[in-house]
């Protein structure tokens, strides 16, 4: 496609991904945009990263470019680095034979590719590429757009389809489910129908991702501003039990408050990413997994006979441990988690200076906010105790201090009581 077929421009294109591009085809090598970003530009949207493709190995461009440093085991990748700008530059991609993939360990029994470091042409490169859309890639030498596999065509009938045969492309990479159903939500568009049949089929495929990795795919499935269409997606396709075994029996029922929570706080999530307001995945995470926390929690309690604080704190370590084996969670954020889950259990108790002292605690606003929706999906007590928060936060100190004595005097002088001295025997001797 000419320039004026694509209507493509470089005042489009990162000045960096266009040094990147200029100085590997002044060196002799052939380079081009290819993927997302070459889509988004079709149509119409400002794309987040650029990435480069070129039949420069990864130790030609990093002899190229004193900023690139080498990355990955499974794709061998070269990183251009530009401050906190990041041109990602790979070289074209060519086929495995059956015979080296035995000889050499490359594919694993589930047909899922292990190492990917076999080099080809531009053609191989784009039969390589997962969706067809992909599959487009802006050569700056001359501004055309290459479309090997009718990419344009899928764009315009709104479909996100791959490329070759969907069963064994997704057993060569699980996660490409997760793409598909990321796509489809993301530019508003359908997953083609032969490459939605075999998703639930396959979904148990994605136990075999390294749980790390799926750590990045739920930020990018959850955290982009759309996560409820992506959740509810997901949960069509039958993708969320692979991601969240915990949570998936609770949320069978469309109307069950357990979906009705979550889909509440992915909203608000989305809200808050489009206004570009601060998010943070343990928040989420938190929601995901509080309703496993308290079934798990009351079972605890029953079985052994602990008392409701031990219970849920013991039920905390095990939610969070198994959720892990799925999910890679970094600890700065399951300490979040911990935070405010153990923020519902004290929320409750306002009397003396607990209320004073829980204004100050760091995590206070996410504990409040989590209660807040607690009591919007649940009702009853819980929403008179997130309504009376939402009152003493912002009433000034006297105010304070009133709403302290009411809620002392509705509760009948609740409270700890007040600890006093016993009295001294009579006759006794202070040493």
């Amino acid at each position: 496609m000419p320039r004026g077929e694509h209507g493509i421009s470089r005042e489009d294109i990162s000045d960096n991904a266009l040094k990147v591009l200029y100085r590997l085809n002044n060196a002799g090598f052939e380079s081009y945009l290819v993927g997302g970003c070459v889509r988004d530009l079709m149509l119409g949207i400002i794309p987040k990263d650029f990435d480069v493709v070129t039949n420069a190995t990864p130790e030609q461009i990093k002899g190229l470019f004193k900023n690139c440093r080498l990355i990955g085991r499974r794709f061998r990748l070269a990183h251009i680095v530009f401050g906190r700008d990041i041109i990602e530059v790979a070289t074209f991609r060519g086929h495995h034979s059956d015979t080296d993939n035995q000889k050499l360990g490359k594919a694993s029994e589930h047909g899922q590719l292990l190492r990917d470091n076999v080099f080809g042409s531009i053609e191989e490169d784009a039969e390589r590429r997962d969706f067809t859309f992909n599959a487009m890639y802006y050569n700056v030498a001359d501004f055309t757009v290459t479309d090997f596999a009718n990419g344009r065509e899928a764009i315009q009938k709104g479909e996100v389809a791959l490329i070759g045969d969907p069963e064994v492309r997704f057993r060569e990479d699980p996660v490409r489910m997760l793409r598909a159903v990321r796509f489809a939500v993301k530019l508003n568009m359908v997953i083609e129908a032969q490459t939605a049949a075999p998703i639930k089929s396959l979904s148990g495929l994605l136990n075999n991702i390294p749980p790390a990795r799926l750590f990045e795919e739920t930020l990018k499935l959850f955290l982009s501003g759309q996560g409820k269409d992506t959740f509810l997606k997901l949960r069509e396709y039958g993708l969320l039990d692979a991601l969240f075994p915990q949570l998936t029996p609770l949320i069978k029922d469309d109307s069950s408050k357990e979906l009705e929570f979550i889909l509440r706080v992915l909203a608000n999530t989305d809200d808050r990413i489009n206004n570009n307001q601060r998010v943070t995945p343990a928040f989420l995470y938190a929601a995901l997994l509080w309703y496993p926390l308290e079934e798990h929690a009351q079972k605890v309690q029953t079985e052994a006979g602990l008392n409701n604080h031990d219970a849920f704190n013991i039920a905390a370590g095990d939610v969070i441990h198994r959720q892990t084996q799925r999910i890679m969670i970094p600890k700065r954020f399951s300490t979040v988690i911990r935070d405010i889950w153990i923020l519902q259990q004290r929320l409750p108790r306002r009397f003396g200076r607990r209320a004073f002292q829980m204004l100050s605690h760091p995590k206070f606003r996410a504990g409040y906010d989590f209660l807040l929706v607690r009591g919007q999906v649940e009702g009853g007590d819980l929403l008179e105790l997130a309504d009376w928060w939402t009152e003493f936060q912002s009433a000034d100190n006297g105010q304070q201090k009133r709403m302290l004595s009411a809620l002392r005097k509705k509760e009948g002088g609740k409270g700890k009581p007040r600890r006093r001295r016993a009295p001294k025997a009579k006759g006794s001797n202070d040493a």
